[in-house]
């Protein structure tokens, strides 16, 4: 359903200049109702100048009447033809002041982790410009050194789903030209859930230790022959001189 321009203060003009209850206001701006009785009480929207949706051309008298008189009246937007089509977003999104800051760093993650997106789907993820995912991909960005991969959406800069949608993409155009994937590459490709649904992949043992006795072939290993063991006594036995050699003499004596 199609939301109202300016929908908080659309709430406050119609709490102020209306009897329609705070669930026909939540369900027609997109609020709960506990919001708008908020808004009624002066806790929620303190200083909101009331928007008219009358004057705006998004409400009709008719319909407010209607919902006025009748609880379970459901409020309709007007219909506008000069606004039809401006659900449909163009350009780069549009990035609230108190989370641009942490935009650089949701960069980062996504070309360390997403190599494959383009500039350009990356510009219209988090809404950035090129110049600045250029500069992050090269490390010429002037904060590089005390940037952190962030996940843009634990920073809430885009929907999970969006972000799969653009890998998913990224992964069917990989496909269509026929590259040889990696492991790594292949969990990078799909949306969280697949990945997580993937067996792990094998690892290479690091240590060697019992190994000493692998063998290829199925035949047993033949047992050498005990060898004697030889003890220190008989190691450090050196051979003794005949019985006729004399010890030499100490010339001291």
């Amino acid at each position: 359903m199609a939301k109202p321009l300016m929908a908080k203060a659309t709430a406050v003009w119609l709490v102020d200049n209306t009897t329609i209850s705070f669930k026909q206001i939540a369900d027609f701006v997109g609020m709960h109702e506990l919001e708008v009785q908020g808004i009624a009480d002066g806790d929620v929207a303190a200083g909101v100048k009331g928007f008219d949706p009358i004057a705006n051309n998004q409400l009709t008298q008719e319909e407010i009447d209607s919902a006025q008189n009748n609880p379970l009246h459901k409020l309709k937007l007007k219909f506008n033809a000069a606004a039809a089509g401006e659900e449909k977003r163009r350009g780069p999104r549009y990035t609230p002041l108190s989370k641009r800051q942490d935009r650089p760093n949701s960069i980062l993650w996504l070309v360390k982790f997403h190599p494959e997106l383009s500039d350009g789907q990356i510009a219209k993820l988090v809404g950035t410009t090129k110049p600045t995912i250029q500069s992050i991909r090269e490390r010429t960005h002037w904060n590089i050194a005390n940037m952190q991969p962030i996940d843009p959406v634990a920073l809430g800069l885009c929907k999970q789903s969006e972000l799969d949608a653009i890998v998913q993409k990224a992964a069917a155009k990989k496909a269509a030209e026929g590259g040889v994937m990696s492991d790594d590459e292949r969990r990078k490709l799909v949306s969280t859930e697949q990945s997580l649904e993937m067996d792990a992949a094998p690892k290479i043992p690091t240590a060697i230790e019992g190994l000493e006795t692998f063998s290829l072939s199925d035949d047993p290993v033949e047992e050498k022959d005990d060898e004697p063991v030889i003890d220190a006594d008989s190691f450090f036995n050196l051979p003794k001189g005949g019985g006729d050699e004399e010890e030499d003499e100490d010339p001291r004596f």
